[in-house]
């Protein structure tokens, strides 16, 4: 199961797998911030082909019908069940539910090479309602094997707009690599189990604390989605952030642009500019309630290649974005770790990747990413209610107000570019 992913933060993590009788092959998706297995059942100009149920001899449409609609996107079809395996994953072939998509409109876009999207997280968030049995719960079940599954992103200071060559990494279904991380792995609770929420007590630009109240991370929620691009912050999170970047960093001259998405900032070729940025650092409450870690985002991940101009500029994006709908961990984020996703235990986890020094990203070291707090986590934010902001009930169906098609932005980059040299 190691080496089985491919894509980009961009473009998102795919997984080959094999679809009824005889087997039927597709790339899917990856993504931990949505419940639904579902693959193109029909043609698509964007996408090179699709699962043809009346070619399966095991597929049984169940008579219902499932639509999901995303911020940017959205997708109808049929439900069905057929035989799947994952031909570098468990062993061993399932009954699962399938979401045969007939339509669709801004999910398939150009430049990406899958044909479906593996939805991993709890039913709560499945559609139409939280009956359908997710994917990796039919796993758990058919298969015996632990309830717990592992990530490893390895496309970190890789161009996202690059059609040639995709990074790899690992989607490790029942446990954990140990060659896939350096170092501990630290756990930090799930909050609720329908994304992967967590509690996020505090974030540092450099070694500044924003000395926001721990509510504001976490208005409405803090997530841990492979499915998103980038790390997206709640609004006043966000503008805390960009105004303690522009102070701490060694360019000033930036355009406003640039930190919201609109322009991309540019270096003659070979300059990296991470030099320029401070580092990131997001504080998770520990499994021990009174105790903290921190996740530490070098510039390397948050300061993003996505082209070059005339093959004499380099060009890159800022890899946090503003969010109406709460902090979301994206794959900016995941890409610099291994993310150990420990349902049996109602816990994620999070170690230095083994990939995280490829390239010319530089390698982070053990000490640079953790850093375990014995006194009282921050801000007063015990108990654990004082940090969270109790949302309402609320349709499932804008699950992807997150900013889950941010994982397409590589498709429409910004029109400007901010031109700086050194």
């Amino acid at each position: 199961m190691v080496n089985n992913l491919q894509g980009d933060s961009g473009r998102g993590y795919y997984i080959e797998m094999s679809i009824g009788t005889p087997a039927q092959k597709l790339n899917i998706l990856v993504d931990t911030g949505s419940s639904n297995f579902a693959v193109a059942a029909a043609a698509h100009p964007f996408i090179t082909h699709y699962f043809n149920t009346a070619l399966s001899s095991t597929y049984q449409s169940t008579g219902r019908n499932v639509a999901v609609r995303y911020t940017q996107g959205n997708w109808e079809g049929e439900l069905g069940l057929d035989r799947v395996s994952i031909p570098k994953g468990p062993n061993g072939t399932i009954i699962v539910n399938i979401a045969a998509i007939l339509s669709s409109e801004g999910f398939f876009l150009p430049g990406v090479n899958w044909q479906g999207i593996l939805g991993l997280a709890y039913p709560m968030l499945a559609r139409p309602d939280s009956s359908l049995e997710p994917f990796f719960n039919s796993v758990v079940q058919q298969l015996g094997i632990p309830d717990i599954f592992s990530l490893q992103m390895c496309g970190a200071g890789l161009s996202a707009s690059s059609a040639a060559d995709p990074a790899g990494g690992s989607l490790v279904m029942g446990g954990a690599e140990p060659t896939l991380y350096r170092g501990s792995v630290w756990y930090t609770p799930i909050v609720e189990e329908w994304y992967y929420q967590v509690e996020v007590l505090k974030l540092e630009v450099g070694d500044q604390n924003l000395d926001l109240d721990c509510r504001e991370y976490n208005m409405d929620k803090a997530i841990v989605d492979s499915g998103t691009t980038l790390l997206r912050l709640p609004v006043n999170v966000f503008n805390a952030v960009v105004e303690a970047i522009t102070r701490s960093s060694l360019i000033q001259d930036f355009s406003s642009g640039f930190w919201d998405g609109t322009k991309l900032a540019c270096w003659m070729k070979g300059e990296t500019p991470w030099r320029f940025f401070p580092k990131l650092s997001i504080y998770l409450r520990a499994t021990n309630s009174s105790q903290s870690f921190r996740i530490t985002i070098l510039p390397q991940l948050y300061i993003q290649p996505i082209t070059d101009v005339d093959g004499t500029l380099d060009c890159f994006r800022f890899g946090v974005s503003s969010s109406a709908n709460g902090l979301v961990i994206g794959a900016t984020v995941m890409e610099g770790f291994y993310v150990v996703f420990d349902r049996a235990q109602r816990r994620l986890g999070f170690a230095l990747s083994s990939c995280a020094g490829k390239g010319t990203y530089r390698a982070i070291t053990d000490t640079e990413m953790y850093h375990e707090y014995s006194q009282r986590a921050p801000f007063g934010c015990l108990p654990l209610s004082l940090c969270m902001h109790v949302a309402q009930p609320r349709p499932r169906l804008n699950r992807l107000s997150a900013g889950k098609i941010d994982r397409h932005d590589y498709t429409s980059l910004p029109k400007h570019t901010i031109i700086l040299r050194k």
